[in-house]
């Protein structure tokens, strides 16, 4: 098995050679093309000083040259520092001082607002993707064309330090959880068990590298030898015509890119036929969306859950096992859930209890770079993590999340959570995405608050959602407020991101109040 990052693409290159590895806009590289890529970007970082336990800084959208950079800072013996690419440039700099970056690499509108960041930071280069690249940047390309001789790698323990990345937090500044070479290792080949990924998938993704999710996916063709169709960005339509171009057998996203397609004009026309599973993470999804998909794409709709803080995913469906739409499924081999106790971590609550879903294992990180504080906040000495969600467990051991803690809404001292609104919402026939956060209320403390996207063509009122919630919900769990928007706010890597939702009202208070 592969024990370290610095292995992957020299050994996926051994094993499956001039097989596609990678698809990016038309452009098809195999996999000892990208090893022999990474071997020279590798050459290129040590000429400037980069060796092993170094921290290097991937600051890009999902290109070609990503994937490079990420195998040839790993086959140094560095630290791989993958950057959102929502962050703002002082929210960068922030990270790169904390972590003490040496090299940042990144593409052209991201390295332009950091040139001369050198002259306040401990780094040493800034390099950038393309051909134009800003002047004050090493040209990546031209890097490469150097062709430095790449050092061997060099001996590395897989418990030691492989990645440094920084969660988004809703307040303060980002968190760095540090990532063991093992614990990403070991994720990517669980999360192949358990989907039985093999050599022949086809998979279609435009989940960011960056992001946990989307790392899994891409080191799992590694592992594998299976292609990925690589996108930028997401778009329904193109997503779409991928799967039918490239005869995709998988698809992995979060559920908004799940819901643009349902609504896209070419659904009906494009040939899914080739899929044999598709994978959904990120965020819960609702039954009758999930149930939608899979009539719609004719293959199984896999729910995931996992974060940051584990280097990808901590539960999942195996892929024959008995199919239980709403739950985020079993825990990956070699690792632990429980639900526990709010009060007392080390109470682990009966069967369909609700209370802090908690993980242990070797996926689990180290702690969070150079913050103590919030390291023992969220991992106990016993090596259980706080997920920070609210979840329940059925008799076989499989994991329903019930909400965010943060999220949960207070209603005159009952607690309502804005997932099970939203999943009796996306069962209303006009009804394409919603959200639900809080607004004050006087007399209640806070009450919920529905935001609305409708399907193409579709009218609704403010009263007919509440009504049609009345019927599914208790009185103090129906929202009092709606509001009709044309999208929603949400993260690079799609999901949505509740603590906007604000943003969406004018100052007057659009939408309507029932009471």
């Amino acid at each position: 098995m592969i024990e370290h990052l610095g292995q992957i693409s020299a050994l996926a290159a051994q094993r499956f050679k001039d097989k596609t590895a990678l698809i990016v806009d038309q452009r098809h590289f195999s996999f000892t093309e990208i090893d022999a890529l990474a071997s020279r970007l590798a050459g290129g970082l040590a000429s400037m000083g980069i060796d092993q336990g170094d921290i290097v800084t991937l600051y890009s959208a999902n290109r070609w040259e990503w994937i490079v950079s990420y195998y040839g800072i790993a086959k140094l013996g560095a630290v791989i520092n993958p950057i959102n690419v929502m962050l703002t440039p002082n929210e960068v700099r922030h990270v790169v001082q904390d972590c003490g970056t040496k090299v940042i690499i990144a593409s052209p509108d991201k390295a332009a607002p950091l040139i001369g960041i050198d002259n306040d930071s401990t780094v040493k280069g800034l390099i950038s993707f393309g051909n134009d690249t800003p002047d004050g940047t090493v040209s990546f390309e031209a890097l490469l064309a150097e062709d430095h001789p790449c050092p061997p790698t060099p001996e590395i323990d897989p418990e030691s330090l492989s990645t440094i990345c920084y969660t988004s937090g809703t307040t303060g500044h980002p968190k760095g959880a540090m990532q063991s070479h093992r614990a990403v290792v070991l994720n990517t080949a669980m999360t192949a068990q358990m989907h039985l990924r093999t050599e022949q998938d086809v998979i279609v993704s435009a989940l960011p590298c960056p992001h946990v999710y989307g790392n899994v996916v891409m080191n799992g063709v590694f592992f594998l030898g299976s292609t990925l169709n690589l996108h930028a960005t997401f778009d329904p339509g193109i997503a779409l015509a991928s799967i039918a171009e490239h005869r995709a057998t998988m698809f992995e996203g979060v559920p908004t890119m799940y819901l643009y397609m349902l609504e896209h004009p070419d659904l009906a026309q494009t040939d899914l036929h080739s899929l044999r599973v598709c994978t959904v993470g990120g965020q819960t999804m609702p039954t009758p969306k999930m149930k939608a998909v899979e009539a719609s794409f004719g293959a199984p709709l896999v729910e995931l859950w996992g974060m940051t803080e584990i280097a990808g995913l901590g539960s999942t469906h195996p892929l024959y096992g008995p199919a239980k739409m709403g739950s985020i499924g079993l825990t990956l081999p070699y690792c632990e859930l429980r639900i526990a106790d709010n009060e007392d971590y080390r109470k682990a609550l009966p069967a369909e209890e609700v209370g802090e879903l908690m993980i242990r294992g070797p996926i689990v990180m180290m702690g969070y770079f150079n913050d103590p504080t919030r390291t023992k906040e969220a991992l106990e000495p016993d090596g259980w993590l706080h997920t920070g969600d609210l979840a329940k467990m059925d008799s076989d051991g499989c994991v329903f999340v019930v909400d965010r803690k943060k999220d949960m809404i207070v209603t005159a001292g009952y607690n309502v959570y804005p997932a099970e609104i939203e999943r009796v919402l996306a069962a209303h026939p006009k009804i394409a995405m919603s959200a639900v956060g809080s607004i004050p209320d006087d007399q209640k403390g806070e009450v919920a608050k529905a935001y609305i996207v409708l399907k193409t063509g579709e009218h609704a009122t403010s009263e007919e959602i509440v009504s049609f919630c009345r019927l599914s919900l208790a009185a103090y769990k129906v929202p009092r407020a709606v509001t009709f928007v044309a999208d929603l706010p949400k993260t690079s890597s799609g999901k949505i991101m509740r603590r906007e939702l604000k943003t969406l009202d004018t100052p007057e208070g659009s939408g309507s109040q029932c009471k």
